[in-house]
Formats: structure tokens, C-alpha cells, sequence
């Protein structure tokens, strides 16, 4: 992630994943400048001067979708903005997550700032108030299609603009009715295209997409250290990780892992030990990790690069270029983050897949010194042999989730939406993947860990004997059965927390090593 600034401008800075995340978790603080504050001002006076002249401009003076014909007076603009955000909040499903509702306020600030949208400075100010003072909306997870935005999340997002709805704020879900009794606040009265301005965009597609390029992340620099351990637990060979392999077929993925598990590996006694031994070749779960950690690294890269377009555009309807000039177009469209974050699914539920496959090799007893499901006194114990059947269900469960959302459309508003991206379904999913594969990169760190043990007394490097350290702090080494669902628990915390991270940083700052490689800033920044 990237390092903080002490102020992040909205509508005027660079907006990253990483940046974004900071601003929900109050690392990061923002403010508007002046010159953000003039460009906004400006694009509404222009809306003002729209109603004034009576020329018919979708979403200002006209109904909206198939209703786009029909003229609206001057007298009750005001009374059609309220009741688009009303008539729009056909949320259903459990509420997002509270991080992903500020990411939205967030999203929508920094495409507002741009002053491409109409929308009057206080209601701006509003929605940064709500940022800033953590009372944060609760949003139904479905109902969008992913264009003309997300309109019905972003509907439930902002009904406590008027009074309506429901927040979340200082521990506590209330009505924003009770909100305003306790801190003094009253209903916006919204000006012509504000509400339209406020539920046109792809900020819940956007939020997801920054959460998957967050949490992807964690999972891809956790999942090489822990095959990398795997490697040394069953002696596998570092030969298929050599530069000379992978220069000849030069995906910077793949390069990247390769050297980061090479580096991993170096100065191991184990894989010293069996140098001269017969085993010819690896197989492909542990031999293909750099091609398959890599291709889904690369995947990881396409969406941070797309997200981070996303969040620095200006995505509603339609575009106030000045008062000569507005564009009824299709920024809203969520199909070009639609796409990426099904590629993403898929490049998420595949480290899980080739995890599965590890831990299934660990538990076959093929490797000399490991004994088979990795326990010596079996028959009257299992070993970790039902640990495989959670990660193949979870596997499994993952391949379904992988169909592309974004391969089906249905036409929605009496066709004159006849396209959409169902990006808000692949956003969902996409997290949903990656939930399964920390739990299947857990139980694999476990396996890992136990194949290990059967090493020693040979030391690994200097990384690795650390990370086992801290596994070992947290989970024993299990010489017969017990509850492993405890263990598995335990695990989860430990890549959601990115405990064996922090290991690897300890170490490299400790003794002033590193693994990083050419790609390391491509990879590592967000």
C-alpha cells in the first residue's frame, strides 16, 4: 500500500485503492480547496441557468429512463429529485459491509469534487460530513444491474440526505430521523439533477472493486510464502523458480513469484539436503506455482490499473460541460470494472484451487520423511486428512461462483436500458471467492507447517523458520486428533490479519534483506 499523505484534496488529487482504503479507516484526511469548491459552484450555477431557460435537459427538467420525454417544471424539479432517491431505494438482501458504504461516500465524493455534476456545495458537504463523522448509511447488497450505475444501492446511500433511512453511527443502526435529533441536522432540500447526480455512477461496483484489490492482495504475497513452505515441507525442487527458466518466457507475473519464492528458499538446509536425490520433477500444484501464482497476479494488476481509472472519473448522468454544452451518456455503464472483476474471481479462486491440490499432495505420504495425512501414529487417528475435504468443498464452491456476471444482461426501464453489466453481482462474488480462498490458504499454512515440522532439525531460511515460528505461536503441532476446527479458526485470523506479512517484514527489516524483485512496485503498490 502506499505511504500516507496528511491531507488527501477530493476532486483534486490521484485517488488509489490504497488511498481510499486510508480515507475509510480515518488514516488519511481530506479536504475541499478552494479552487474544488469554485468548480462546484460553477457547474451548478450552469443547472440553474438550465431550469431557468426551460430547455430540455435529461435529468433536470425531464422524467428519467422511459420517462426522459416528459417535461418537468421549474416548480417541482426540487420535488423530483426526492422522489427519484425515494422511488430508487428498492434495496433487498443483507447490508453491505460498513467499510464498503464509506468507500461508496467516499467514491461518489472524489467524482462529485470533479465539478462535472450539478451538485450544490452543501449537499457535497454533507456527504463529507457523514465521511468524516463516521455515520455511515446502511445499504441493501442487491438490486443493482450495474448501470445506469448502481441506483439502487446508491438510493439507500443517500436517503439520509432527506431524513429517510437508516445509519450506522457511534455503534449503533438507527433512523436518520433519530440522527438528526442527536446531532442537530436537518433534511437537504435537493436543487435540480442533484438527486440524479447522487444515484447515477458505479461507486458500488467501484467500492467492491477496491476491496477485491485490497484483500486479492493479502491473499497473492501470503500464498507464494505458504507454497514456498510447502516446497520445503515435502522437498520439492527450487530449480523450476530459476531466473534462467523464466527469462525464456518472460510474463512479469510469473517472473516475480518465481524470484519471490527462489529468494524464500535461499539458504535452506532442506532443500540443500536432497540435492542429489531421485526424484525427477515436482508436481504441477508445486512445480507451476510461478505460472499459476503469476497469471492471477496479473489478473490483479489489470483491475488495480482499471479501478484506480475508476475512481479518479466522473461516472453519472448526465455531464455538465458548461452551459452550452451537456451529455446524456453512458459513463454510468459498470462493464469496463464488470469485466475485470469476474477475471479477478477467477484469478482469486484459482490460487485456491492449486492450494486445495498442495494440501492434498502433503497428506499423501510420498515424500520421504513425511508421513502419510502427516501424523505417524494413524488408524486410530485421521490426521489432517478431513482438512482437504473443507478446502475441496471450498474449492469447489468457488468454480460455481466463477461464472462471468458480466456475461448476462437483462434489459431493465421498458428497454431503454436494454444493456447492463451486473458488475455489482461480480463485485459481490468476486469477494465472496476470496473469503474461501483465505480459508483455504489457512488450512493450507497449517499443512505447510506440519509437513515442516518432519524437517527439522534442518533449518529452512531465514524467512521461512520465522513464519513457522509464528504459526507455532499460534497453533501446536498436532501428534494426534483434536478439534481442528480451532486450529482452522485460528488460521484464518492469521491471513486476515496478515500475521506471516509482517513476519516476512520483521525479518527483512531486522537483517536488512529483501525480496523485493524488478516488479516489486507494480505488484506491491495499490
Amino acid at each position: 500500500m502506499e505511504s500516507q499523505k496528511d491531507v488527501f484534496k477530493i476532486g483534486e488529487d490521484w485517488l488509489t485503492s490504497g488511498k481510499a482504503i486510508q480515507l475509510a479507516e480515518g488514516t488519511l484526511a481530506m479536504t475541499l480547496t478552494d479552487a474544488t469548491e469554485q468548480k462546484i459552484n460553477k457547474s451548478s450555477q450552469v443547472v440553474k441557468q438550465i431550469v431557468e431557460k426551460g430547455q430540455p435537459v435529461y435529468g433536470i427538467n425531464t422524467g428519467f429512463g422511459p420517462l426522459c420525454t416528459t417535461k418537468i417544471s421549474k416548480e417541482e424539479t426540487h420535488i423530483l429529485q426526492r422522489n427519484i432517491l425515494q422511488s430508487h431505494s428498492v434495496g433487498v438482501g443483507q447490508p453491505i459491509d460498513r467499510k464498503i458504504a464509506k468507500l461508496m461516500l467516499i467514491l461518489k465524493a472524489q467524482s462529485l469534487a470533479k465539478g462535472y455534476s450539478g451538485i450544490a456545495l452543501n449537499t457535497l458537504k454533507r456527504i463529507l460530513w457523514h465521511i468524516e463523522q463516521d455515520a455511515i448509511p446502511v445499504v441493501p447488497s442487491q438490486g443493482s444491474v450495474g448501470a445506469s450505475g448502481d441506483l439502487a444501492p446508491l438510493s439507500h446511500l443517500f436517503l439520509p440526505l432527506l431524513g429517510l433511512g437508516k445509519v450506522e453511527y457511534q455503534n449503533e443502526i438507527m433512523t436518520t430521523a433519530k440522527l438528526f435529533q442527536k446531532t442537530g441536522l436537518e433534511p437537504i432540500d435537493l436543487g435540480p439533477k442533484e438527486g440524479l447526480a447522487l444515484i447515477n455512477g458505479t461507486q458500488f461496483i467501484a467500492a467492491h472493486g477496491v476491496m477485491v484489490v485490497a484483500k486479492m492482495h493479502g491473499l497473492l504475497a501470503q500464498a507464494d510464502i505458504i507454497g514456498a513452505m510447502m516446497i520445503e515441507g515435502l522437498q520439492g525442487s527450487v530449480k523450476p523458480f530459476f531466473n534462467e527458466l523464466h527469462a525464456l518466457r518472460p510474463f512479469k507475473g510469473n517472473m516475480h513469484v518465481a524470484k519471490r519464492v527462489k529468494k524464500l528458499l535461499k539458504g535452506s538446509e532442506i532443500m540443500e539436503d536432497h540435492i542429489d536425490c531421485e526424484k525427477v520433477q515436482d508436481p504441477y500444484s508445486i512445480r507451476c506455482i510461478p505460472q499459476v501464482h503469476g497469471a492471477s497476479r496479473t489478473a490483479w494488476l489489470h483491475l488495480k490499473e482499471l479501478v484506480e481509472v475508476e475512481l479518479n472519473s466522473v461516472t453519472d448522468n448526465p455531464v455538465i460541460i458548461d452551459e452550452e454544452l451537456t451529455i446524456s451518456g453512458g459513463n454510468f455503464h459498470g462493464q469496463p470494472l464488470a469485466m475485470a472483476l469476474d477475471y479477478a474471481c477467477l484469478a482469486a479462486s484459482e490460487i485456491g484451487n492449486i492450494s486445495d491440490r498442495r494440501i492434498y499432495l502433503s497428506l499423501e505420504g510420498n515424500s520421504p520423511g513425511v508421513p502419510k495425512l502427516l501424523m505417524n501414529n494413524t488408524g486410530i487417528n485421521s490426521g489432517y486428512m478431513i482438512l482437504q475435504y473443507t478446502t475441496a468443498a471450498l474449492a469447489s464452491e468457488n468454480k460455481g461462483l466463477c461464472f462471468p456476471s458480466s456475461a448476462d444482461s437483462i434489459p431493465t426501464s421498458l428497454g431503454q436500458e436494454d444493456h447492463v453489466s451486473m458488475g455489482s453481482i461480480g463485485g459481490r462474488k468476486a469477494l465472496q471467492v476470496i473469503g474461501n480462498v483465505e480459508k483455504i490458504l489457512a488450512i493450507e499454512l497449517l499443512t505447510a507447517a506440519q509437513a515442516f515440522e518432519y524437517r527439522k532439525p534442518l533449518k529452512s531460511g531465514i524467512y521461512l523458520d520465522e513464519v513457522h515460528s509464528a504459526v507455532r505461536e499460534q497453533v501446536a503441532f498436532a501428534d494426534k486428533d483434536r478439534v481442528f476446527a480451532d486450529d482452522i479458526e485460528k488460521g484464518i485470523i492469521m491471513i486476515q490479519n496478515q500475521t506471516i506479512m509482517k513476519v516476512i517484514e520483521r525479518v527483512q527489516q531486522e537483517n536488512g534483506i529483501s525480496l523485493d524483485t524488478k516488479y516489486s512496485e507494480e505488484f506491491e503498490n495499490y
